[in-house]
């Protein structure tokens, strides 16, 4: 099993609507905001640290310094430039741009469900919002401001923030304060009211047309999508909380040097170094390994919520998958071979149809409040399909390569799309149409 943190599952499995009401949640806390269908309050307050509860009032000073450019040397830059609430809180750029343009290394991942991530950022570096909220304003590509007392002058500087932070917290402003009042904004940015919550959850089988029913078939059987993304009540997030070496910046990076360099520049421990090796050298493709400096974390990265991942685009921890018909093609093809991939990719010999029903699927991953925006992003994507540089057709179907076995295509007429596992349909009932392949000798 790989290393790092992760969450309890015994307390996610609480995640999922009617898994317990506010009535059961743990005492002495204020009630929780209305949770969608998908978010229990449970699992919500437990997420919660004790004096970290967003109130109102928390909330709205938070709000509005995760909205304020001036947090940035230039006054340029905002949380929101890289966490747009409109863009499913995300940029839309391959690579984050702080002030002056100056680009980092990696993709901007979303704000939504941050709250329940047991790490935060791509190769998990923080161990809370509060901590994450700190970096990016320190980062000299993101906001650049030279140190916490820097930002502290300058937000003192600013008479409305002075009175609020003194009416907020009952003191002046210290970057604690400022870190957890943006924190307590991305408490309240949770998401679980997609058409599949309300399919899963509540019963409503036109939720999801035809074709998402097979790519729900598909994500938790001979596309083993729920290997590490699975959605039931151990496993709510789609997201195993874990870190993988999927062989996405294989090709362009020898991750045998790359580390034997790490080893010698990386000071595990220390925050600074690690947040500027991670977004402004090519020591950002040694992802947790920087944090951990163990060898099987080389080039892995944390596995991401497939929550809004229609509005989320592009796509991985460097932004190279423009849309979700290449993210299939990449994990059709068993990923790009390299000596640390996860011994969980392998090629799926995957059909054109049936990536078109697993793709479909992802899309009503999408809570409602992005569903005129996750519309447009799907024909946007869809009108690209035939542009595919992460398509190999041979070796995903076994006509070269050697991968080892493709799992079987199961029979969606016998059996509840929902139910069908890798041993369903077709396999179950000794009509399997696909020869398990034997490794070449």
């Amino acid at each position: 099993m790989r290393r790092g943190a992760g969450v309890s599952w015994m307390l996610a499995a609480l995640l999922f609507a009617g898994a317990a009401s506010a009535e059961e949640a743990p005492q002495g806390q204020p009630p929780p905001p209305k949770l969608p269908p998908g978010v229990s309050a449970t699992l919500w307050k437990l997420s919660v640290p004790p004096g970290a509860e967003p109130t109102p009032e928390k909330v709205a000073l938070g709000q509005k310094l995760f909205l304020d450019k001036r947090l940035s040397a230039d006054d340029s830059t905002s949380c929101s430039t890289c966490h747009d609430p409109d863009k499913g809180f995300v940029d839309g750029k391959p690579l984050a741009e702080g002030v002056q343009k100056r680009k980092g290394k990696r993709n901007s991942p979303t704000v939504l469900n941050a709250m329940f991530n047991a790490t935060q950022f791509w190769d998990g570096r923080a161990a809370t919002l509060e901590e994450q909220a700190k970096l990016p304003i320190l980062n000299p590509v993101e906001m650049a401001m030279p140190s916490p007392e820097a930002v502290v002058a300058k937000v003192r500087g600013i008479p409305e923030y002075a009175s609020e932070f003194q009416r907020v917290f009952g003191r002046e402003v210290n970057y604690d304060d400022l870190a957890a009042a943006i924190a307590a904004f991305e408490r309240t940015q949770f998401s679980g009211n997609a058409p599949f919550d309300r399919f899963l959850l509540q019963g409503d089988e036109k939720a999801l047309e035809a074709s998402a029913r097979r790519g729900w078939a598909l994500f938790n059987g001979k596309g083993r999508c729920n290997s590490c993304h699975a959605a039931n009540a151990t496993a709510p997030l789609f997201s195993d909380q874990k870190f993988h070496n999927i062989g996405i910046a294989a090709h362009k990076q020898d991750f045998v040097k790359l580390a034997q360099e790490g080893l010698r520049v990386v000071r595990t421990g220390d925050e600074k170094q690690i947040d500027e090796l991670a977004l402004q050298t090519d020591f950002t493709e040694l992802g947790r390994f920087l944090v951990t400096k163990y060898d099987n974390d080389i080039g892995a990265f944390k596995t991401p919520t497939l929550r809004n991942i229609g509005v989320t685009a592009p796509y991985m921890h460097d932004g190279s998958l423009a849309t979700l018909w290449d993210v299939m093609d990449h994990y059709n093809k068993g990923g790009i071979a390299n000596p640390f991939l996860d011994g969980g990719m392998q090629r799926l010999g995957l059909t054109e149809p049936e990536i078109d029903d697993l793709v479909a699927f992802l899309f009503t991953l999408t809570d409602e409040r992005y569903a005129k925006f996750n519309a447009q992003e799907q024909a946007k994507q869809r009108a690209r399909k035939n542009t595919r540089p992460e398509r190999d057709t041979a070796v995903a179907l076994g006509k070269k390569g050697n991968f080892g076995d493709i799992g079987v295509s199961p029979n969606l007429e016998v059996k509840n799309p929902a139910d069908v596992g890798a041993y369903g349909g077709e396999a179950a009932a000794g009509k399997t149409t696909q020869k398990a392949k034997t490794p070449a000798k």
